[in-house]
């Protein structure tokens, strides 16, 4: 069992070793030194974005160092538990995703991490919407159309950017929801996965609409639809897969920051207002939006941990649903 600071120096020195060492010091003095914050996903992808603009809000904000490192695979995993293991001094952040916190919680027999008890919540940051692509050689220019293309072509292949992914759950839920055979291609990202769509490698995806934004523009894809609610303020011309033909379709995740569980508040409520001032800034705001995420209220880390709760619960029903297989 690991000591906690006061049981270390009260064996070892009396009231000035406890005032040398005085958690209230070290945090009046935070950040002292470089701050890592891991991204779980390569870079280039949505997440990667968001914990760039997040760490250079922290860089300015707090006049802080600090560095970005891309850390994916094992569906987030390596990342999240590199960060869970990682000491509680608020040098070490992790950009988290819905997969992250929520959904590996119902994938994974043997996760190495607990969502809900091995991180402290910072604060929330966006939402994720997602959208459905095809290679533009499959004849197809609408939903309906490509149901019926697909249930004349059982075994279609989709990629997605992992087992238990957004992108691997929302294919599943497209299959159960049209009724088609369709099997998965698991890369280690959606960007490569959609990449090998444009070649045409894999026929189809469900994929976050930040990073396909651009190749739907040019062409190089063909959308059929957003998993949103509602149109996406970045391409209201987009329909819903709802309006195309699902109703009650939808898909959306989140990102979020959070340090490993123990991380003193004083530190958390200090990177939390960096948070928040960033995404009460309008640019912000609008350069996401623009991004094709969707701005989320500023959020407290109570907040933030109390929604993680729910979500947890929510993504459980989704991936039991989805019939995606446990690991």
């Amino acid at each position: 069992m690991r000591l906690t600071r006061r049981e270390a120096l009260a064996g070892s020195g009396g009231a000035l070793a406890w005032l040398v060492g005085s958690p209230a010091l070290a945090q009046s003095a935070y950040p002292g030194r470089t701050i890592k914050m891991i991204v779980p996903y390569p870079a280039g992808g949505t997440t990667d974005l968001l914990g760039r603009l997040i760490a250079d809000q922290i860089k300015s904000g707090l006049d802080a160092t600090v560095i970005v490192e891309n850390k994916p695979g094992a569906g987030t995993t390596l990342g999240a538990d590199q960060v869970a293991k990682s000491e509680p001094d608020g040098y070490t952040l992790l950009m988290a995703t819905s997969t992250t916190l929520a959904i590996n919680k119902a994938l994974y027999k043997k996760l190495p991490y607990d969502p809900a008890k091995d991180f402290a919540p910072i604060g929330l940051v966006a939402g994720v919407p997602f959208a459905l692509i095809i290679n533009p050689a499959i004849p197809v220019k609408t939903l309906a159309e490509f149901i019926a293309y697909a249930k004349s072509k059982p075994g279609l292949a989709y990629g997605s950017a992992g087992n238990g992914s957004p992108q691997h759950l929302g294919a599943e839920m497209l299959k159960s929801a049209a009724g088609i055979d369709i099997r998965h291609v698991p890369y280690r990202g959606s960007v490569p996965a959609m990449l090998d769509v444009i070649a045409g490698h894999i026929p189809f995806m469900v994929v976050d609409l930040q990073p396909a934004l651009q190749q739907i523009r040019e062409g190089k894809v063909t959308v059929l639809g957003v998993t949103t609610p509602k149109r996406v303020a970045a391409a209201p011309d987009i329909p819903t897969l709802a309006e195309a033909g699902l109703p009650g379709f939808e898909l959306v995740a989140w990102q979020g920051v959070v340090a490993p569980a123990g991380t003193p508040r004083p530190i958390v409520d200090r990177l939390a207002a960096q948070i928040a001032k960033l995404m009460a800034d309008p640019a912000t705001r609008d350069k996401l939006t623009a991004m094709s995420l969707e701005p989320l209220p500023p959020s407290t880390p109570d907040g933030f941990a109390a929604y993680i709760k729910t979500e947890i619960e929510r993504w459980a029903v989704i991936v039991k649903n989805s019939g995606a297989e446990l690991e």
